[in-house]
């Protein structure tokens, strides 16, 4: 349990509102910032923003999924309100405060740095990634029904990077019937992509092999569908980019070539925010225990 433990809840979407009721259900003390048009009740909890709660009694803030823009503000949709977090308003929080995200940028990690405050990562921990790859799946192959007009049993498609999401993707497009190929440059992926029966290769492979591709699903966050790769692929590829923003393609040159490219990071939060709500949740309650325990340790 939680009791007495209070914790800030900074904005997010649909996914946050999990986190809250798992908390409240923990009898954590929450503080909700960012969130002035929600209508739910919550047992213990308050809805506050940074100017009318006091930092000084705050065990840990948990931001949401987007972490917060290179200006510390974050977004929410149950306010209309800028929410952002100051370094000043920080700093002010006990030594013992855990600052929890689902991502960061340099941004906050220099500001958990100047303020002497931990930073967790959420979403670099595999057991969430692993979660969260199963309803990305779905809205991947939600994605790729909406948008072509073929069937995905019998499409050729490609799924660059082979780590925790790629693989609950391209194991799904698979056992639709699709032959699936991956492009990955880690030798130990592509033998698990083997042992799995999928053709694999490395990324410099990619312009000869989407010559003839229906679909491209992309995971890796960097830009590996360069102009040079698009000019080789079909008009008719769609490319589903669900690595993190702003993506691996060149959406402008995609564009201009009439090849459909859509971005979709935070797959999870569109398609299934309850469960995608509901796994980030029980980790972080499970984070927040061990927290507290530590605290209590070095208090004894």
């Amino acid at each position: 349990m939680l009791t007495d433990m209070h914790i800030a809840i900074v904005g997010g979407d649909a996914r946050q509102l999990e986190i809250i009721r798992k908390l409240s259900e923990q009898d954590g003390k929450l503080s909700l910032i960012g969130f002035d048009q929600l209508d739910d009740g919550f047992a213990g909890a308050n809805k506050h923003s940074f100017d009318t709660l006091n930092p000084a009694s705050v065990d840990a803030v948990v931001l949401p999924v987007s972490g917060m823009n290179n200006e510390g503000e974050v977004e929410s949709i149950f306010s209309k309100n800028k929410i952002i977090l100051r370094e000043e308003w920080l700093d002010k929080t006990p030594g013992h405060c855990v600052l929890y995200t689902g991502i960061s940028n340099n941004l906050m990690k220099n500001m958990a740095k100047r303020t002497g405050k931990k930073l967790v990562e959420l979403f670099e921990r595999d057991d969430i990634a692993i979660f969260n790859s199963v309803p990305t799946a779905e809205g991947t192959l939600m994605m790729i029904i909406q948008n072509t007009n073929i069937t995905i049993h019998g499409s050729k498609i490609i799924v660059s990077g082979f780590g925790r999401t790629g693989m609950t993707i391209a194991r799904t497009l698979k056992a639709l019937g699709a032959d699936v190929e991956v492009a990955a440059n880690e030798g130990d992926l592509r033998a698990r992509a083997f042992e799995m029966h999928m053709e694999s290769y490395p990324l410099k492979e990619l312009a000869q092999r989407v010559r003839d591709k229906d679909v491209i699903v992309n995971t890796i966050p960097a830009k590996i569908f360069t102009a040079d790769i698009l000019s080789k692929m079909p008009a008719h590829t769609l490319i589903v980019d669900v690595a993190s923003k702003p993506g691996g393609t060149d959406f402008r040159y995609a564009e201009k070539r009439g090849i459909k490219a859509l971005l979709a990071p935070g797959l999870p939060g569109i398609v299934a925010p309850k469960t995608a709500g509901k796994i980030i949740a029980n980790i972080l309650a499970d984070l927040l225990k061990e927290q507290l325990e530590t605290e209590k340790g070095g208090n004894s």
